[in-house]
This record gives C-alpha cells, structure tokens and sequence, in this order.
C-alpha cells in the first residue's frame, strides 16, 4: 500500500489501484476525516453514477467554502479570503461563469494547435537531458517533474529565466513533507511573483494567458483574479500531469503488449492517453461539495450543510461504467470518465493536459523504443506527499 493507515480512506493506494478499504466503503457511505477532537464527518461517493450526480448538480452541491452559513452565494456582503480570490473551484455560477468565459479562449482547440510546437519543444528538451544524462536515468526527476512546469510557465507567459525558480517556489509550496512554515513562505513568494507579473502585464500585454485575458478583457478581470487564476492553474496542472507521466509510463512498461498503440496513428495515441487516465486517475477527489439543501442521493439523504466527498479513482473503476475496469486495456474506446471531474468545474485545462501526455508519451518511446525498468524488482516509490498520487522515482534503461 501507498502511504499507511493514518491517511484518509479517500486517498489510500495500492499501486496502481484504490485501496481495498476503499473499494469496500461502496457507492455512498459517511466517513470520518482526522482523528479525535478534530474529526469530522462526510459523506463519500463512489459510485459512476452517484459522483457524476453530486459534480453535476452545482446548484445543490456547491464548492463554495463558507465562512458563515449566512454568506450566501451572491447574496449581500459576500466575503472570499484572499487565498481563494481566482480560485474557480470556490465559485459558483453566475460568479463562476463570468470568470470561466474570461479564461475560456485560452483554452480552446484552436489555441492548443498553437501550444503544440512549445508543447513538443520542451518534451523534446526534457528527452534531451535524459539521454544526456545516460542510461540508466530517473525518469520523474528529469522528465515527468519537468514537462508540466515549463509548459504552464509557456501558457501563462513566464520568461524563461524565470521559470526554474517559479518552479522551486511552486513545488516547495506543494510539499507535505516540508513544515508548515517552509510551504508558507514559498506559497508567499510564489503569489507575490505572480502579482508583480500580472502588473508588467497589464502595462505591456504579451502573449501568454495573462496578457491574453488583460488585452481582451482588462476591465472585467482583477489583478487579484488574475493572480488566483495563475495559482490555481499552475499547482494544479504541475502536479496532475507529472502523476500521469510518471504513473503511465511504469504502466505500460508493466504491460509492454499496449505500447506499440503509441506507435499507431493519433486516434490510437489518444485512446491510450484517455486510458491511462480512466485507469490511473492521479488526483483522490475535487473540492469538496456542499449541499445547499437536503438531497436524496443512491436512496440517502445528505442533509443541507453535509460534505460529500467525490472519489475519482473509484468512480472510473466503476464495474457499471465499464466490464473489466480494473485492466489496463489501451485498445477499448473511451467510457466518460471523471478523470477531469464532471458539471461546470470539469477541469478548464483538461485540453491541455491530453495534449502534453499524448505529446510525451509518444516522443518518450519515439526516443528510446527499448525503454524499460532499470531494475525490475526495485520496490516501485510512490508519491503521496502531494496533492496527487505519483510517483518519487521512476529508474529506467534504454
């Protein structure tokens, strides 16, 4: 097992699969989160079906975090801390749609064909340093840790000679194994650069993200938006794609048979990519949801004020969502998973990552076609310090 048994049932592992106190907490069922005085009680769903209910219906389940039960959303005196000002995810239509729609063209298809080629470059970059590096070479360190970060600097516009300490701030920020105060100041300076960025922008607009949103919509976004946007974005989208990249290639490399799908056309490509994430699913759960009022879910009331956890590992082994969920199979035809979540808060960047993991995986093996394991029987380092499932290292040879 990932991690151990102090951990919140939702996030427990066992490599590549939920664990197996999870797989029997069924489709919805109250849990407890923390221990003695500061526990708490939520509900958990699992189910396909019960998670795609309580993620779609953000009318009844809000992911707004309240302050006071009287702040209602877009009720009088609305109040958000700073730390969730841009933060979609604490945002609820109409004040979600009107940021959403703002950021929206940056991500459509028509921009990410424009992404491709810095896409491909920094993969290209990145295989470069690990065949530098020589046989054998960690695959996470120099690779999967490595795209996603200059990929998100590249979409939001930060200068190269930025990006490696943007990057540090950003990772400290995320990891658990850090104190308390060390993540603090990180998270302190991470914003504080992202502040003085969004400034240079509004004065002299460039191409990236940020730039993109102040030309086009200046008036109608803050510089405190703008700001939480990036946050939420870039610790996001890091983490995530690197989980992916890691876990998906140790995957295969344990199923050699369905690497050649790579090889095939894009259309192949892709359903491996849509694959590994039904079947990986890195991140354990999205925000929280609130029930605005008592709802009836799988026959249980969940009671207005009640919190429902959505575990997304879960839902995409669903044996209703698909026969054989449990097996890795890079042929099948894509099922609508939740990997990217479901309803308004579906992840505004799903694009981009399937275009990074189709994009590395592809070039990965294009690269070193006789990739494997440097050792097979090395105890496999998963990664459960971050906000999702990875992996600490991945030792290969080609």
């Amino acid at each position: 097992m990932s991690g151990d048994d102090s951990r919140p049932i939702h996030i427990r592992r066992q490599g590549f699969d939920p664990a197996d106190e999870l797989r029997a907490a069924g489709t919805l069922r109250k849990i407890s989160i923390g221990s003695g005085a500061e526990a708490t009680s939520t509900w958990l769903a699992a189910g396909h079906a019960v998670v795609r209910q309580v993620l779609g219906d953000h009318r009844r389940f809000s992911t707004r975090r309240r302050i006071d039960r009287r702040d209602e959303v877009g009720g009088k005196g609305l109040f958000r801390p700073r730390e969730l000002v841009g933060n979609l995810m604490d945002y609820d239509p109409p004040e979600h749609t009107r940021l959403r729609q703002l950021l929206t063209p940056g991500f459509t298809q028509h921009r990410m064909r424009r992404m491709a080629p810095a896409v491909e470059q920094i993969v290209t970059e990145r295989l470069d340093a690990m065949e530098l590096a020589g046989s054998p070479a960690d695959l996470v360190e120099l690779f999967a840790d490595e795209v996603p970060g200059a990929v998100l600097c590249e979409l939001i516009g930060v200068p190269r000679d930025d990006r490696a300490m943007f990057l540090r701030l950003c990772h400290r920020h995320l990891d658990a194994s850090l104190s308390g105060r060390q993540r603090a100041s990180a998270g302190e300076a991470f914003s504080r650069y992202l502040v003085a960025m969004v400034a240079r922008e509004r004065k002299d607009p460039g191409e990236g993200l940020i730039g993109t949103v102040v030309a086009e919509h200046g008036d109608t976004i803050t510089d405190e938006e703008l700001r939480g946007v990036c946050v939420t974005m870039v610790l996001a989208g890091d983490d995530n794609v690197s989980g992916m990249i890691g876990l998906g290639v140790l995957a295969l490399l344990r199923h050699p048979e369905q690497i050649s799908a790579l090889r095939g056309d894009d259309q192949a490509a892709d359903r491996v990519v849509e694959e590994l994430l039904r079947y990986l699913t890195v991140p354990y759960a999205p925000t929280p949801r609130n029930a605005m009022e008592d709802v009836v879910v799988a026959g249980q009331v969940i009671k207005e004020g009640e919190t429902v956890l959505c575990s997304l590992p879960m839902a995409n082994r669903d044996p209703v969502l698909l026969s054989g969920a449990d097996r890795l199979d890079v042929t099948r035809q894509p099922v609508p998973h939740v990997a990217f979540g479901h309803g308004v808060h579906h992840c505004l960047g799903s694009a981009l990552a399937r275009l990074e993991l189709r994009t590395a995986l592809t070039a990965l093996w294009r690269r070193f076609p006789t990739l494997r394991l440097a050792d097979p029987a090395q105890e496999t380092m998963f990664r459960t310090s971050t906000p999702a499932y990875g992996l600490s290292s991945l030792m290969v040879a080609w």
